[in-house]
């Protein structure tokens, strides 16, 4: 089985999210007093929404989502009414507690009462095969744990050896 453009994709996204990860991004902050008179930072509140997942799969193959693109069953997508479209999630399954991370690239879920509707593929990895009750996270792009993710969710052995091995 080859990689294809799917994989590569991943990889390339996975290993940019890991090498801008290391980065130091944060931004000098002032002192309380200082001569700026800005206050010190103060931890934000950690957002997250629990409620009931659904998914799409074949139906939609192929129309376009909120985004523009194509909507593609076996990527790691999902659809969700308020959050920006781009935005990274991590699915928690709370029956199993299987994750994974999704990218916000459609709106729904259309049913009231569901939080959001995961690709087949997203569905899959969580362990969902119907509805389920899931825990939503936003995760930022250069989070190191969402690079890992990303390229561990790659079949490693297909990237360097398309052909199965024969004993």
């Amino acid at each position: 089985m080859s990689l294809g453009k799917l994989g590569a994709g991943v990889l390339m996204m996975g290993l940019a999210l890991s090498a801008s990860a290391g980065a130091n991004n944060s931004s000098p902050t002032s002192e309380p007093g200082s001569k700026t008179g800005a206050k010190p930072p103060t931890k934000a509140k950690h957002w997250y929404q629990v409620g009931i997942a659904s998914w799409y799969g074949s139906h939609f193959q192929g129309r376009k989502t909120a985004t523009g693109e194509k909507f593609d069953m076996n990527q790691m997508t999902c659809a969700h009414p308020t959050l920006p479209l781009g935005t990274w999630l991590r699915v928690t399954n709370l029956k199993n507690h299987k994750a994974t991370y999704v990218r916000v690239n459609d709106r729904g879920p259309v049913i009231d009462g569901r939080i959001v509707d995961l690709s087949f593929a997203a569905a899959r990895a969580v362990g969902l095969s119907g509805i389920g009750r899931v825990k939503l996270e936003p995760v930022h792009q250069n989070d190191p744990e969402l690079a890992k993710a990303l390229v561990a969710q790659l079949q490693a052995p297909d990237l360097f050896d398309p052909l199965p091995l024969v004993r």
